[in-house]
């Protein structure tokens, strides 16, 4: 794997993240998805993570596991990349961030978003 300065490369961490999103979509765990292809579901997390490369062919199995085109599991043309590739990283580890997001996306207020965030900086500070 190929481990740049600030760690995991950003490519294989999207690719993980787009894995854990899809498998929720489908209701599944990590420890059904790595039995449907064979491995383990300390394995899955590492995918999830981008700590660890997903193989070409762990690729299309994982997609057929999840009924999606392989391209599915891979980032498209044109999306933004993040300030740092630490920032991908921090997302795929840290448990909630992905029920705060989600819950963010919700708030339809510009001027309620804008509170919530500064609210997160303001805890942010106090630490």
């Amino acid at each position: 794997m190929t481990v740049h300065e600030d760690g995991p490369d950003p490519i294989d961490v999207a690719v993980g993240l787009r894995l854990r999103t899809l498998r929720k979509e489908r209701g599944m765990s990590q420890d059904q998805l790595g039995r449907a292809l064979g491995i383990t579901f300390q394995q899955i997390q590492k995918y999830e993570r981008g700590t660890n490369r997903i193989s070409a062919s762990m690729l299309v199995k994982s997609a057929r596991a999840l009924n999606v085109a392989p391209n599915a599991l891979l980032p498209e043309e044109g999306d933004p990349t993040p300030r740092s590739p630490a920032v991908l990283t921090l997302l795929a580890q840290m448990h909630g961030v992905e029920e705060l997001v989600e819950a963010y996306a919700r708030i339809r207020s510009p001027r309620l978003r804008r509170a919530v965030l500064n609210i997160a900086r303001s805890l942010a500070e106090d630490v």
